[in-house]
């Protein structure tokens, strides 16, 4: 009986749209407009509430201040409100170092994109570490773009805001999105051993797909690479990765 009440799939697919079952019953799934129609009627679980709220406002108006950008808003993340407007001590956002232009073009990511972005803010480190202890989490997620343009494509300055945060404080779990750094193992020892609690690189699809979906400077082989030395220099580290599904792979891959 407990499992007949509680959530389901279309629950944790709607996040923070009002769990209204007689909407979600009554929508019939319509793939093509009738003539006379301009728009599709949205599925209610891909609806999202519009941000606002204290905390989006506070959250929004110290990024600002301190000149950081999130892969929240630079993704366009359909989800930011429920993230950015959560209660004191849920509150959170993934911060995007090393600014808000990466030097790749993945086809799947709406970040901008150029070939010598602006350079790094040298404040930048010390600012993250600020803006989350102001916050009081208990786990951040950092991720960057990717910086080609840099000779150690950004390690060293990912590493020193690590440190920043884990001398803020000390009991914060660090997370870290981090670029393949070109596959440079020497960036990623950097990285994995500079306090960081979960080195996560993204291997983002099969490998078949890799050349369609990612930057031809994303290889599959190198993500793979990349994880293994990260966990070879620090065995206590967790390492992990994410894959997208639905963009045209097998079952058996």
């Amino acid at each position: 009986s407990q499992l007949d009440t509680g959530p389901d799939l279309s629950d944790f697919i709607a996040g923070v749209v009002p769990r209204n079952q007689e909407e979600w019953e009554e929508y019939q799934g319509k793939l093509k407009l009738e003539k006379g129609e301009k728009r599709l009627r949205l599925p209610p679980w891909l609806k999202t509430e519009i941000p606002m709220g204290k905390n989006f406002s506070k959250l929004k108006k110290d990024l600002r201040g301190l000149k950081l950008a999130t892969v929240c808003e630079e993704a366009r993340c359909p989800n930011i409100g429920e993230c950015w407007g959560g209660e004191k001590g849920t509150a959170t956002a993934t911060i995007m170092l090393m600014g808000d232009t990466c030097t790749r073009g993945c086809k799947f990511c709406s970040v901008k994109t150029a070939r010598a972005p602006p350079p790094l803010d040298p404040l930048e480190p010390v600012n993250t570490a600020h803006a989350v202890a102001e916050w009081g989490l208990d786990y951040v997620v950092l991720t960057s773009v990717d910086r080609d343009d840099i000779p150690d494509a950004g390690a060293s300055h990912i590493a020193e805001t690590i440190r920043e945060l884990k001398i803020a404080k000390p009991e914060l779990t660090v997370e870290c999105l981090t670029p393949d750094f070109a596959g440079d193992l020497a960036c990623v020892e950097m990285v994995a051993t500079s306090g960081l609690d979960v080195f996560a690189h993204n291997i983002e699809t099969v490998e078949a797909l890799t050349p369609f979906v990612r930057d031809p400077r994303a290889k599959y082989r190198q993500t793979l690479s990349v994880l293994k030395h990260a966990k070879e220099c620090k065995p206590n580290l967790v390492t992990k990765s994410s894959i997208m599904l639905g963009l045209g792979e097998t079952d058996e891959e």
